[in-house]
């Protein structure tokens, strides 16, 4: 879908109402970005409900933190995170905890409007990424943001992910 055909799109603060949509969207997003890295049971037994019960704790958190939703004609598509850095010895202040977007929304700008909403222009920030994942590795690029050799392997949903970490 071009940006020009993109209906009515909003980017604004998560609610404590949207939990239950950003639960069901957060799981498709899970399916639809890791399903070459985490096996398809492990991804079929992730509960949309589990995950909206996080986003109602998550939506509660303070101002330091910034949780934003991306609606199309009303209906949440995709969401951003980001806050204080939660590493030791962290290469900035501010971490982008994550950001997903409906597979059917990406390539839209949609995914730099959520972006833009909780890291500043010129802001200094890291996050982690999967190895394993060069669409997002080109959006960081394009937004200014480089390898620094840093890598872990990070538990998810009971097997491990590969991530490397990106810095601005």
């Amino acid at each position: 879908m071009s940006a020009e055909a993109l209906p009515s799109v909003t980017v604004r603060p998560v609610r404590d109402v949207d939990a239950e949509a950003l639960g069901r969207v957060h799981a498709q997003c899970w399916h639809e970005t890791y399903d070459h890295l985490i096996s398809t049971a492990t991804l079929e037994a992730v509960s949309p409900k589990r995950l909206a019960e996080l986003w109602t704790h998550w939506a509660s958190q303070g101002d330091e933190y910034r949780m934003s939703a991306a609606l199309v004609d009303g209906e949440i598509v995709g969401f951003v995170g980001s806050g204080p850095a939660r590493d030791d010895n962290a290469p900035a202040e501010r971490e982008l905890y994550f950001i997903y977007l409906l597979a059917a929304w990406q390539g839209t700008g949609i995914g730099q409007r959520l972006f833009d909403a909780a890291v500043g222009a010129d802001e200094s920030c890291y996050l982690w990424v999967a190895e394993d994942n060069p669409r997002a590795h080109r959006f960081y690029v394009r937004n200014r943001f480089a390898l620094d050799g840093a890598s872990q392997l990070e538990p998810f949903l009971g097997e491990e992910i590969k991530e490397v970490r990106f810095v601005r």
